[in-house]
């Protein structure tokens, strides 16, 4: 006779049709949407499709005028975002790159930056005419792959972030730049700059630390669903730094 009170497998549990995490890890049910003014485009790597820790699919359910696209490249910013027409040079994209806000004469959260990694000169006006933002889910190597992929992306503003404190991965995902992070923390942190509402940047931080929180219950009960971080992070940032 079997021990009908064997904890079901990893494979018998149903995921979310939604931010597809298994539903032990989904906090789907406590997120409103917002009616944001500037839309979200997220480009993930399709190495990137972490079930776990990835905030992705949760970041862009977050917003009603997001769109979220798995791959490698699109022929244009239009076709990326489903539409017969977009202004890419209306667009920013997020592209840390070698640049890093610590380096540049600047206190800003949010900079623009020319195509040498320099602080544009007119940074009030050239952030408040962006129409959408461009965010690269993955890691560095994998985000430069979709940088130098997409040759349209040269046509949007190159922004980068300053922020004033690491990400809320913690030990779980250590990020190897300070300024590096979580699809959702830099969703909540461009939007909340961008449109002056800092309640965007509070409702998604929220709900990044639910998500974290539960991924630690559920480590404790089901760690197959929850298992520790691949450290591919940590190689990539030798890499990076051997280079």
């Amino acid at each position: 006779m079997s021990d009908r009170s064997e904890p079901a497998s990893a494979e018998a549990i149903a995921d979310c049709p939604h931010c597809q995490k298994p539903m032990p890890l989904c906090i789907c049910d406590s997120v409103t949407p917002i009616d944001n003014r500037i839309a979200l485009l997220i480009l993930q790597h399709p190495q990137e499709q972490d079930r776990a820790l990835g905030t992705a699919r949760l970041a862009a359910g977050h917003f009603k005028h997001a769109v979220m696209k798995v791959g490698l490249s699109w022929p244009s910013l239009s076709n990326a975002l489903g539409r017969p027409v977009a202004d890419a040079s209306r667009w920013a994209v997020l592209y840390l790159g070698s640049a890093k806000v610590a380096n540049l004469d600047t206190d800003r959260d949010i900079v623009a930056i020319d195509r040498k990694g320099e602080v544009e000169l007119d940074q009030r006006n050239i952030l408040a005419r962006i129409e959408g933002i461009v965010l690269l889910d993955g890691t560095w190597s994998q985000a430069k792959a979709l940088w130098w992929r997409n040759p349209w992306m040269l046509k949007c503003q190159r922004v980068i972030l300053g922020p004033k404190r690491a990400s809320r991965y913690r030990e779980l995902r250590r990020e190897p730049r300070r300024d590096g992070l979580s699809t959702i923390e830099a969703a909540g942190m461009l939007l909340a700059g961008l449109e002056r509402r800092p309640d965007i940047a509070e409702t998604l931080n929220a709900a990044f630390e639910r998500m974290l929180a539960r991924f630690r219950q559920v480590q404790g009960t089901n760690p197959e669903l929850a298992p520790w971080p691949n450290p591919r992070r940590k190689r990539d940032f030798r890499r990076r730094k051997r280079g």
